[in-house]
């Protein structure tokens, strides 16, 4: 009798549990028996296992042969378990010494000529076994690079079976030649899903040729949005754009993510991690740096807005656009239903979402940019421009945006049609990205300078409670947001979004706390009623 045991890592939604890959060899007749919850991909493991193993050059162990995946309570999928059953089978047939693979994690799919296929999810599951204490991870080679990214890890990266057999047994390492030079390697199929290209909104339709990003200065026009952009981008603070069709709403929102900071080294991994699992992280690049910026279509379900699927959850649109930006082009064209959906991760900064095969929860901490029609055609705010939408219609549409969802947003911007003098560039351009996004990161530290030594960052993060009773704002702000409130204009949570956007007006133009007309700002930015008060973000 033979045993012997591996680990791999089991991802539930982007959280990995180290798993214990057990095989054990008893005299009887030959058979394969695989038990702990797999799903119909790691069950056909068995055929990939036993081929990649004999066209690998070892000998399969011709006995009745049981293999345990455990805790077997926790469902396991997909085919990263290939590389750690196939060890384990070795070891229990005494080809590779068992102790040599007690305590390394293996991940990877094997093909049924022994070469080892990258698969999705590799960074998250990396991680999770450096946080159970495991220091020696086994990889394909293709996602080395990836793992290689958390820290106190020693990575192998590795192309074939046999590669992996001889260094575990101290053998010489054979070469193994790279197929199909000059083509586009198949290997990394394993790592995307299908249709989830760059032509799938997660990135700015102007980024996806040359590489060229969208500039702010290509907008022409449009002052008053522009600042709405600068201060949603240096606080966080999420977005409403409502306007006649071709004002420039989309293009507005499609330069927000190239304006906020890089991300940190924190914030990267957490992104790299959802995308992995979610298959979109592109090949060659272990590490996003930049604020992801995703645009799901109208017609988006709610499973994937926020996160569904057949089995354990899969991340969905809140998801990917996790410390980046989430625009939904033509907002009232969503489901009531889908809209709804997003109360939740605006509020915590995570979704939970509930299956019947567990609960999984995932990071959603966005920039939220809506933009909208002011009714089905489009024209109603336009002078002159015949709009025939009946009264009713245009209310209608407009209710499909909630209540609740609208006060949760805590900029409100009119975009006006642009004039010819601006159109034709007789205005001049306006600022570029490097220019906003250097007041921008300017903004954002001084708000971390302020909140060092609490879990917060930005300023649409801070509690209500925190803004109320110790960052205090000028004495005497407060009276014209108070008045609203008397009135009935702000809600309790309006009043906080109102404070957290004077703050950052405050940290736009270098000032210690807020003044009345930082409040004024902020009230008219989320109102929509003008105060008389210039909207200029900088120096006063």
């Amino acid at each position: 009798m033979g045993f012997a045991r591996a680990c791999s890592v089991a991802l539930v939604g982007v959280e990995g549990v180290v798993v214990e890959v057990q095989a054990d060899l008893e005299p009887g007749v030959a058979a394969f028996t695989l038990v702990g919850l797999p799903d119909k991909s790691l069950v056909e493991s068995r055929d990939r296992v036993r081929a990649a193993v004999v066209n690998s050059g070892a000998e399969w162990p011709q006995k009745k042969l049981t293999v345990g995946l455990s805790p077997a309570s926790v469902p396991k999928s997909g085919s990263g378990f290939d590389l750690a059953v196939a060890c384990a089978v070795l070891g229990a047939a005494e080809r590779i010494d068992p102790a040599m693979i007690a305590d390394v994690v293996m991940i990877g799919e094997l093909g049924l000529d022994g070469r080892v296929r990258p698969v999705r999810g590799v960074l998250p599951a990396v991680l999770a076994a450096a946080e159970a204490g495991y220091e020696q991870v086994v990889v394909p080679e293709q996602t080395a690079g990836e793992a290689a990214l958390v820290p106190g890890v020693s990575v192998l990266g590795v192309r074939s079976l046999r590669q992996l057999i001889a260094v575990l047994c101290d053998e010489p390492v054979p070469e193994e030649p790279v197929e199909g030079q000059g083509r586009p390697d198949a290997m990394l199929a394993g790592l995307m899903i299908p249709g989830t290209g760059l032509g799938t909104g997660l990135a700015p339709a102007a980024a996806l040729g040359d590489g060229h990003l969208p500039d702010l200065a290509d907008v022409a026009g449009q002052p008053r949005p522009r600042q709405a952009l600068e201060v949603a981008a240096a606080g966080g603070h999420h977005l409403l754009f409502s306007g006649p069709p071709g004002a420039g709403k989309t293009m507005l929102a499609e330069r927000l993510s190239s304006v906020l900071p890089p991300l940190t080294r924190q914030e990267s991994l957490e992104v790299t991690a959802v995308h992995s699992v979610a298959g979109i992280l592109p090949p060659g690049e272990p590490l996003v740096s930049r604020a992801p910026y995703c645009a799901p279509h109208h017609s988006a379900t709610m499973q994937s807005l926020v996160g569904g699927g057949n089995g354990m959850p899969r991340p969905g649109a809140v998801s990917l656009a996790h410390r980046g930006v989430l625009f939904l082009d033509e907002a009232p064209e969503f489901s009531g239903k889908s809209l709804d959906a997003l109360r939740q991760p605006l509020e915590s900064g995570h979704v939970v979402v509930a299956r019947a095969a567990g609960v999984v929860r995932l990071p959603a901490r966005f920039l939220m940019v809506l933009a909208a029609n002011p009714c089905p055609c489009g024209r109603h705010s336009l002078t002159g421009a015949g709009c025939e939408c009946p009264p009713s219609v245009v209310r209608r549409y407009q209710a499909r945006l909630s209540g609740p969802l609208l006060d949760r947003v805590d900029l409100r911007v009119e975009v006006e049609p642009v004039d010819r003098a601006d159109l034709l560039g007789h205005g001049g351009r306006g600022e570029s990205t490097a220019v906003v996004a250097a007041r921008v990161r300017d903004a954002r530290s001084r708000a971390a300078e302020r909140l060092v030594g609490t879990p917060w960052t930005t300023n649409s993060e801070v509690p209500g409670h925190e803004l109320r009773t110790r960052l205090l704002v000028a004495p005497g702000a407060l009276a014209a947001a108070e008045r609203d409130l008397e009135r009935g204009i702000l809600t309790a949570r309006g009043l906080d979004r109102v404070l957290r956007v004077a703050w950052t007006v405050a940290d736009l133009r270098g000032a210690d706390r807020p003044d009345a007309s930082d409040v004024a700002v902020a009230l008219e930015l989320r109102t929509g009623i003008q105060r008389g008060v210039p909207m200029g973000t900088g120096q006063r």
